[in-house]
Parts: C-alpha cells; structure tokens; sequence
C-alpha cells in the first residue's frame, strides 16, 4: 500500500533567497569537492569516487536544488541524482554513448527530428544541473551549435514540411537561454501557418524556480502557440513552496504543465515514491505524464531497474491511485513513430 506524507511539499521549503536565477545558475556548485562539504559527506569516503566521475561528466548543483537534500545524508534521493561515483567508469554491455541514436535523427544543425509531427530544437547546450543518468551526457553539443545561418535553416526546414505541428524546445535545457532568444524563437515559430504547439523540456523551474521571472512569463503570455511544458521531477522531495509558486505563475500564463520521471535504482524505485510524487504533482498544478524506462547511456547503469519491477511498481500504482495520476510506463525506441508503451502485464 502506497503510504503518502501530504506535509512534505510545505516541509521542504526553499530559503527566500532574492538574487535572479542568472546569479543562482552562475553561482552553482561545480567541484566534489564543494558538494560533499556543503552536505556534510566526509570526503574520505567519497571524494575518490566523486572526483573520478567528476572527469567523466562534470559536477553541476545550484543552490535552491541543493537546500533541500538532507544534510549528512548520502542516499539522500537527490543528491543521488548528481553526486558523481567510481562506478560512472566501468564498462557495462549494452550501455553506450548514444543510446536514442540522435545523431542518425539530426535533420540540420540543431534540429532532431524523430517524429513525424514533432521536430526537436537543441536551443543551447547548457543545464543548470547536471544529472548522472542523462542520457545526453555524451552529446555533441558543440556540433548543434546554432548560428544565425543555422537559424535560418531550421526556420526554412520548418516551414517546408507541413507535416510538422509542434517544435520542442529541448537541450541541454532550453530556459537556460535568454529570454530575448527564447521569445525570437517563438516569435518566428508561431509565423509558420502549420504550426499549433510550442512544447518545452525543461528542469530549471524546478531547480531554480526564480527562472520563472517576468521576461519568461511575457514572452510565453505573448505567443499565439499552445504551449506546454514539461518539467522533469523524479522525488516528491524535489517540491517545496517556491516550485509550487512558480507553476501557478506558468499556468496564469496559459502554460500546460506536465512531468515526465525516469524511474532510477535508489531514488524513486519504490512505488509509495512514485505515488507521493504523482500526488505532490498534481496537487502543485502538474499532470503526470510518462514514467521512462531508463536509457542505457554509459556511465549510468547503476541507476537502471528492470523493466519488470517497473512493471510491478506500476501496477501498484493503478491499484491506489486514479488513473489521471498514474504516468505511463514507456521506452524510447529508436526508430520508432513515438514512445513504446511498455506492457505492464507481460
């Protein structure tokens, strides 16, 4: 039975901290070193390991994200998320670099195109925290780095195939751009005549939810686009009041809020987890989405958990909870029309 903790949201509230979300990405923790200290973690145990998979993929923390892991707490859900470990270097069969195949999918310089309706726009190559399951840890982002030339060809490319009905800003992670940028983008996406949605993958308003500020908010106000957001939280632990604060300021705004989790071995495989969160969501104006089987990516398989467990934790969720607050469990198969549900009574 899923046991939930309804005071968690208020219990994990972020400090009132004033400077921007620009002062707060800048500031962001970046060494081992400065993360294990700052959590009271006693380096001798962990430094050698944090620093070895600090090399493979760098360490990147901001402070409002990390005010709300435990102090002192080394499975703290999420400091799991980023704290680097020996493990990211060994080799694990079937585990590679590129394992949604993006880079047989790149149409032009900084545009994917998987989906028939869909394309992906690599609007910067920056995050504001650096996730160690990412499956873009290895991406080449300075091969999708866009010019104003590469700009006018994505806008053409766009604008030549009619098939195409919603651009997904996507990263790194978008809303580390300008807002100035951000809104061009739109500005000249919503000109296309067959274009209906802007989508947005994003973590930054929960990382740093003054990222939701007034430029962010006029230019999304402004757009004629249908425009949805989906955000990425994996713990209920990653809610507090200034996250729920900055969805109420998207959704006044006209956005749509979704969230998409990938289910990860020692954070959230546990299906009292997984309720709590998708309570926790929905009570914060969010609609749980997809549940993602984890991407093989090399340097992460630490994290994966077979798809028979998912199956197990989601039908525990299909028996506590509605079916609106249940995500579906999918994979991402390269090659295919869209995500692959994954039959949870095999």
């Amino acid at each position: 039975m899923i046991q939930r903790t309804p005071t968690r949201i208020e219990a994990r509230s972020a400090d009132n901290d004033t400077r921007s979300w620009q002062q707060l990405l800048a500031g962001a923790v970046t060494t081992p070193e400065a993360l294990l200290t700052r959590l009271d973690l006693d380096p001798r145990h962990w430094l050698d390991g944090a620093q070895e998979g600090h090399r493979l993929f760098p360490v990147r923390v901001p402070e409002p994200y990390l005010n709300r892991m435990g102090r002192g707490n080394p499975e703290d859900p999420l400091l799991r998320q980023v704290l680097p470990l020996t493990e990211e270097g060994w080799q694990a069969e079937g585990y590679v670099s590129d394992p949604l195949q993006e880079a047989e999918a790149t149409e032009t310089t900084g545009l994917i195109r998987k989906y028939r309706s869909r394309a992906l726009l690599m609007v910067t190559g920056q995050c504001a925290i650096n996730c160690r399951y990412c499956f873009r840890r290895h991406f080449p982002y300075d091969e999708h780095r866009l010019s104003p030339a590469d700009r006018d060809q994505v806008i053409s490319t766009l604008s030549q195939d009619t098939r195409i009905n919603e651009v997904i800003f996507s990263g790194g992670d978008p809303l580390v751009a300008n807002d100035r940028l951000l809104g061009a983008w739109a500005e000249a996406i919503a000109a296309i005549p067959h274009i209906r949605r802007l989508r947005i993958h994003t973590r930054l308003p929960v990382v740093i939810p003054q990222r939701v500020c007034d430029s962010l908010l006029s230019w999304l106000s402004a757009t004629p686009l249908q425009t949805v957001m989906v955000l990425h939280i994996n713990h209920p632990a990653e809610l507090d009041r200034s996250t729920r604060e900055a969805f109420d300021r998207l959704r006044a705004a006209g956005v749509t809020l979704l969230n998409q989790s990938v289910i990860l071995k020692g954070v959230n495989d546990n299906a009292s987890i997984l309720g709590e969160l998708s309570e926790a969501l929905f009570e914060s104006g969010v609609l749980p989405y997809y549940l993602h089987a984890f991407d093989p990516v090399a340097g992460a398989h630490h994290f994966d958990v077979s798809d028979e467990r998912a199956r197990q934790l989601v039908r525990t969720l299909l028996a506590e909870l509605p079916g609106f607050l249940v995500p579906r469990l999918v994979r991402e198969v390269p090659g295919k029309a869209g995500k692959t549900p994954i039959d949870l009574f095999a």
